[in-house]
Formats: C-alpha cells, structure tokens, sequence
C-alpha cells in the first residue's frame, strides 16, 4: 500500500502564492511519476502539472509561467509552488503518483482564491 499525504492549501487573495506538498509513504520501490491533478466545481479533472523521475515536467498551458512543480527523490515529496494564483485556480488539487504501473491518488486540498 501507498499512502499520500498532502499538504499547503487554503485561502489566498489573486495575485498571492502557495505551496503545496505530497509525501509519499508505505511500499515504495521506485516512483516514475508525481504530479498534481485539481477539480473546479462541475468541472473534470485536469492535469496542473507533472514530474517525472528524470526531472522532465509538464504544464498546462493555463499555469506556464506562474506555477513550478518540483520533487524531492530521498523524501518522496513532490512540490507545487504556485505564483500569481488567480480566481480560475479555485480547486480541489489532487497529488497523483504512479508506481511501475499503479496510480495513486491523495486526498485532495482546497485551493481557494478569492479578495
């Protein structure tokens, strides 16, 4: 079993910054890939961003620019630091990990943005 634990959300005004922390725990060999997933209300789930075990990332387009992702490998950690966050962030952020072939998902934690 795989637990994650996320961590860093809450209430920021548009313009301010968060960080947002996933460990990583239990029976764990090697992770290929962590990320981050958010849910807007009535919306799907879609991807923020990703970070594979070489370092390569991916992003989507609406968070280029403000949002990094970053991983820490001896602590199982991944990172997203994210900058200038506006009211269209507003979402549930779902850390995402994927083991050999397994994917996990944390719990999920509310960004919100609003004045």
């Amino acid at each position: 079993q795989v637990q994650l634990v996320e961590s860093g959300g809450g209430l920021v005004q548009p313009g301010g910054s968060l960080r947002l922390s996933c460990a990583a725990s239990g029976n764990i060999f090697s992770i290929y890939l962590m990320g981050w997933y958010r849910q807007a209300p009535g919306q799907q789930r879609e991807l923020v961003a990703t970070i594979d075990n070489n370092g390569s990332t991916k992003r989507a387009d609406s968070v280029k620019g403000r949002f990094t992702i970053s991983r820490d490998n001896a602590k199982n950690t991944v990172y997203l630091q994210m900058n200038s966050l506006k009211f269209e962030d507003t979402a549930v952020y779902y850390c995402y990990v994927e083991i050999v072939t397994t994917s996990y998902w944390g719990q999920g934690t509310q960004v919100t943005v609003s004045s």
